[in-house]
This record gives C-alpha cells, sequence and structure tokens, in this order.
C-alpha cells in the first residue's frame, strides 16, 4: 500500500486581493485570476490569453483536478496541497528564443523558493524542481505562434508545498509518486505559507524575465539567464539516460544549448542534442 499523507491548509488562504496585496512586481501578477477549483491552470490562461488578455496575467488555483504535465502527463494536486500558477507572457522575442522563457520560470521558482524559505532546490533538465533527488515540482510551458512569431506564452509551475507523510489522510499519494516525490513541508520539518511562496516566485521570475528582454545574447552562449540556468542544472556533469520516445541515449550530460537543449556526450565521443526526454543519473561523470 502507498503511504498516507494529509494536507494542512496555509495560515493565511490564497485569494486575489491576499496574492495581489503580497506582490511587489511591476508586471507579473498583474492581475491575478485565483480559482478554488479548476482543471487546469494552464488551461484557463490559454483561453484568457487568445481571448486577448495582457501579458502578465497569473491565474491561481487552490486545486487542479486535470493538470497536464510533460509527455501528456497528468499533474495531480489536491486542494490546499500545493502552488499551482500559470504565468502569460507576450515577449517580443523569436521563437529561438523561446526556451528561455521557462529557464526565467525555473531560476525564478527555485530563487523565489530559497529567499522564502532558505531551502536550496535544483533544477533538473528540462522542467523539474528537485530536493535530494525527489521531485519537488515542474514546470509546463505552452506556446502560440504566428509564423516565426511568438504570439503568447503559458507558463506553468506546480509545486508540492503541504503534504505531510505518516498522518491521518484525506487522500492517498500514488505509489509511483509517493516514492519519487516530496513536498517543502516534508523536506523543511515545518508549514510552509503559499502566499509569501507565490510573491517571491513571482519577484524572481519577473527580475529575469526582464534581464532575457533587454539582452542581445551571444548566439554562441545564449546571455546570463542560459549560465545562471545551467549552473542551477544538476543533470549536468553526471552520466545519464535518456529515455526518448523511440529509444535511448546513455552518455556524459556536457552542457546545454542556448535555446535549451541537452548535450549528452556518448561512448563514441558523439554529442547528441535533445530536446525532450526523461533523465536518469546513473554515476558522476570522469574526465
Amino acid at each position: 500500500m502507498p503511504p498516507e499523507y494529509s494536507v494542512r491548509e496555509s495560515a493565511q488562504p490564497l485569494s486575489e486581493q491576499a496574492i495581489t496585496a503580497a506582490l511587489t512586481t511591476r508586471r507579473l501578477g498583474r492581475p491575478v485570476r485565483f480559482f478554488e477549483r479548476v482543471g487546469s491552470t494552464n488551461n484557463v490562461a490559454r483561453q484568457m490569453a487568445e481571448a486577448g488578455a495582457a501579458e502578465g496575467l497569473v491565474v491561481v488555483a487552490d486545486e487542479q483536478t486535470a493538470g497536464k504535465g510533460r509527455l501528456n502527463r497528468s499533474w495531480w494536486a489536491p486542494p490546499g496541497s500545493s502552488l499551482l500558477m500559470s504565468l502569460l507572457l507576450r515577449p517580443s522575442l523569436p521563437l529561438l528564443r523561446a526556451g528561455q522563457l521557462a529557464m526565467c520560470l525555473g531560476l525564478g521558482a527555485v530563487e523565489g523558493i530559497e529567499e522564502v524559505t532558505g531551502l536550496r532546490p535544483a533544477l533538473k533538465w528540462p522542467n523539474d524542481l528537485v530536493v535530494n533527488g525527489r521531485k519537488l515540482g515542474g514546470m509546463l510551458v505552452e506556446l502560440a505562434a504566428d509564423g516565426d512569431a511568438l504570439s503568447y506564452a503559458v507558463l506553468g509551475l506546480g509545486l508540492n508545498v503541504t503534504w505531510q507523510a505518516g498522518r491521518r489522510s484525506s487522500f492517498v499519494v500514488p505509489a509511483d509518486i509517493a516514492a519519487t516525490a516530496t513536498d517543502l513541508a516534508a523536506v523543511l520539518g515545518r508549514q510552509v505559507n503559499r502566499l509569501p511562496l507565490l510573491a517571491g516566485i513571482l519577484a524572481c521570475t519577473e527580475k529575469w524575465y526582464e534581464r532575457t528582454l533587454a539582452e542581445q545574447p551571444s548566439p554562441s552562449a545564449g546571455g546570463p539567464v542560459v549560465q545562471a540556468w545551467a549552473a542551477r542544472l544538476d543533470t549536468l556533469g553526471h552520466a545519464v539516460s535518456v529515455r526518448l520516445g523511440d529509444g535511448e541515449v546513455r552518455g556524459d550530460a556536457v552542457g546545454v544549448s542556448p535555446e535549451g537543449a541537452l548535450l549528452v556526450r556518448d561512448e563514441a565521443g558523439r554529442v547528441h542534442t535533445l530536446w525532450a526526454g526523461d533523465v536518469t543519473s546513473l554515476r558522476p561523470a570522469t574526465d
């Protein structure tokens, strides 16, 4: 049987008014739309984007019943357990740099968590937040384009905040999730309020987003956001197995491209440029 979990509500419940009052951002979270329950915050944000919503909109939910992860996976989030948000951006960037938007959110998430809680999570390529090898959260970026021009991007974040193991449960975590995931409360040993966490993540994300818009990056390096993102990836410098839709690539994760692809050098010395896949670390890379 999988372990039982219960959810403790944050001391300060989320609402549009509370979130707006807590924000220090200039453009992100202007406005906020809060829902007690949605199927997917990304779906809501995309619908609002198609209806003409402006950049900066943030959709937040207390419960998500049909959330989406990569590769058509579901994101399971009972009431009060998680920080669930989707952000609408309309940047003047070429499609080639759209991957850097995910980097902005990833950096914003790990830096915001660190500022609010003191915990220093890592990023796992391509879109996970991890602590001690366990998944703390995940991101999903969905793009809309008009030819070669980016129309808008919806950046979704699901962060496990208040699952508590070993107490009387109101729900049961599936065994595959319980074996690989964790939450902030479990790692820190204390309750975590989602309101300052959300405000901190949006503030840090906005900092990186504005830097990205202002940058004229070198084609070979990608600019500071790529370098900072790569520095927080715990995937690099290790031997990895990357499961793809039609096979597997094994080798050393030696870098990332400016667009966010993972560079894996196999035993024959060939470097594979991978845009998606499930990564498992095998052993420390050796020179």
